[in-house]
């Protein structure tokens, strides 16, 4: 038990961490450490800033493992850690130096996203301590959000979902990422979603290429942690794996 790695989820936006449970608990019941940590998505730098606090809080080896924006968070977090040695991507973004989610995927190279304006509401929100400054909330419309979300999911699952959504701020879409990003330095898994409404799969195999990742995939919706839990259990055994090959 000692030197098995710790298994640290990072979740997306629209979610929250309770869409890991089913894969925490199955790899508790294989005898390995979980965490879910928090994701403020409130800004690139800042929120991975505070799950890069979180890691150093861990002893031994971590598998950092990253939902959609979580992606992109855990790509920022992991950089010069001295315990993170491997990153499993699912139905996530893989950033490189000064792109943000809302730009790595030009949507005419990579159809079929059906998130955006027409499918998402912005609530404005002051920001703390600033006086006047302003930010955005965004939120996928309840209507909406089964079908670019969670369409593999029951109605009551993806209901509940669409009503306990966690909002990304504007600042955390239009982030930019940092220079060498850690998957160029860390073994990494990508497992992509081919039914995906929200990041089109092509775009999300072309991140991960791009990356080096070993790249797996599995016909579910965007909320695959949630719908296809086995799928992503496995894809973090054949990490933890590798580090003892």
């Amino acid at each position: 038990m000692a030197n098995q790695p710790t298994i640290a989820f990072v979740h997306g936006a629209f979610a929250d961490s309770s869409g890991w449970s089913q894969t925490m608990t199955a790899l508790d019941t294989a005898g390995l450490r979980v965490i879910a940590i928090p994701n403020q998505l409130r800004d690139l730098a800042s929120d991975a800033g505070q799950v890069r606090s979180v890691l150093d809080t861990i002893d031994g080896p971590v598998v950092l493992v990253g939902h959609s924006y979580g992606g992109a968070v855990v790509g920022e977090a992991a950089r010069g850690s001295s315990n993170v040695r491997a990153l499993v991507f699912v139905a996530a973004y893989l950033l490189e130096h000064g792109e943000s989610i809302a730009t790595v995927l030009d949507p005419s190279r990579f159809p079929g996203g059906e998130l955006g304006p027409d499918t998402t509401l912005g609530r404005p929100f002051s920001l703390p301590g600033s006086g006047d400054e302003v930010d955005t909330d965004l939120f996928i419309r309840v209507d909406d959000f089964a079908r670019v979300f969670a369409a593999d999911l029951p109605f009551d699952v993806a209901w509940v979902m669409a009503r306990s959504q966690r909002p990304l701020a504007v600042s955390a879409f239009t982030g930019a990422a940092g220079s060498d990003p850690a998957w160029r330095h860390l073994p990494s898994w990508a497992l992509v979603a081919e039914q995906d409404k929200a990041i089109p799969p092509a775009g999300q195999r072309w991140m991960a290429e791009r990356a080096g990742s070993t790249i797996g995939t599995i016909a579910s919706s965007h909320a695959l942690m949630v719908s296809q839990p086995e799928a992503v259990t496995a894809t973090i055994l054949e990490a933890v794996a590798s580090l003892s090959a």
